[in-house]
């Protein structure tokens, strides 16, 4: 199942993780690195699901998650912390969190969570498909398709466009392309990443030397852009 998730962090490195394993599942997500930016985002696009860091800069995790709770009893939200004293989590819980996660923690278990939320509100929308432009993912069927054209992709390939359409128009670098695809494996070089990406121009692209989709960045890495022809 494919959700949209607000992960509300303040620290980047760590937020930036989350992030990379959403996109792993072929999640889309959007980063808050405040509670006043989170609660801005809510009202912007309700996510399917919360993940809420407690000690924020400004309006803390406490608040927002009351703020939230105030208008949207059915989001779930999972709160992480370095607090993880029982008091802390039964507070936590009192305010509305479907669950807590002291920190640290294995990214791992964090998924493992963040499905069984999913799993539990009916997994947001199931027919959610990812869409960038006329380029279409969806996680669901494992389909890709460009201009309503179905175009057949290996798991590798799926793994880094899925990476890649979590945030259209960012900047990804070969590493984080690289983790985000495949996690933290040492033993993969970053030139597959090229690779993959040469086989997925091909694919996707009308004019695979002038891509519109899958724009390299030079000096940096790549982005997906949504077919407005840059080189």
């Amino acid at each position: 199942m494919c959700a949209h998730v607000l992960v509300v962090e303040d620290e980047p490195r760590q937020a930036e993780l989350i992030g990379r394993y959403l996109a792993r599942e072929g999640h889309s997500f959007v980063l808050a690195g405040d509670g006043r930016t989170a609660l801005d985002q809510v009202r912007t696009r309700l996510p399917d699901l919360v993940v809420l860091d407690l000690m924020l800069p400004g309006v803390d995790g406490w608040d927002v998650c009351r703020a939230v709770r105030a208008d949207h009893q059915d989001l779930p939200v999972l709160m992480i912390s370095a607090r993880a004293a029982a008091d802390d989590k039964l507070l936590g819980f009192d305010l509305g969190a479907d669950d807590y996660l002291a920190k640290p923690y294995d990214p791992r278990e964090l998924m493992a969570r963040v499905r069984v939320l999913l799993r539990r509100a009916g997994g947001g929308p199931v027919s959610r498909v990812l869409r960038v432009g006329e380029l279409e993912l969806d996680p669901m069927r494992h389909e890709v398709r460009v201009r309503g054209r179905s175009v057949p992709c290996t798991p590798a390939e799926f793994r880094i466009l899925a990476t890649l359409a979590a945030q259209p128009g960012r900047v990804f670098s070969r590493a984080q392309v690289l983790e985000g695809a495949y996690g933290l494996d040492g033993f993969i070089s970053e030139r597959t990443v090229d690779v993959h990406v040469r086989n997925l121009r091909r694919k996707l692209e009308e004019d695979p030397a002038a891509p519109a989709y899958l724009v390299t960045v030079y000096g940096v890495g790549y982005k997906l852009s949504d077919g407005g022809g840059e080189a």
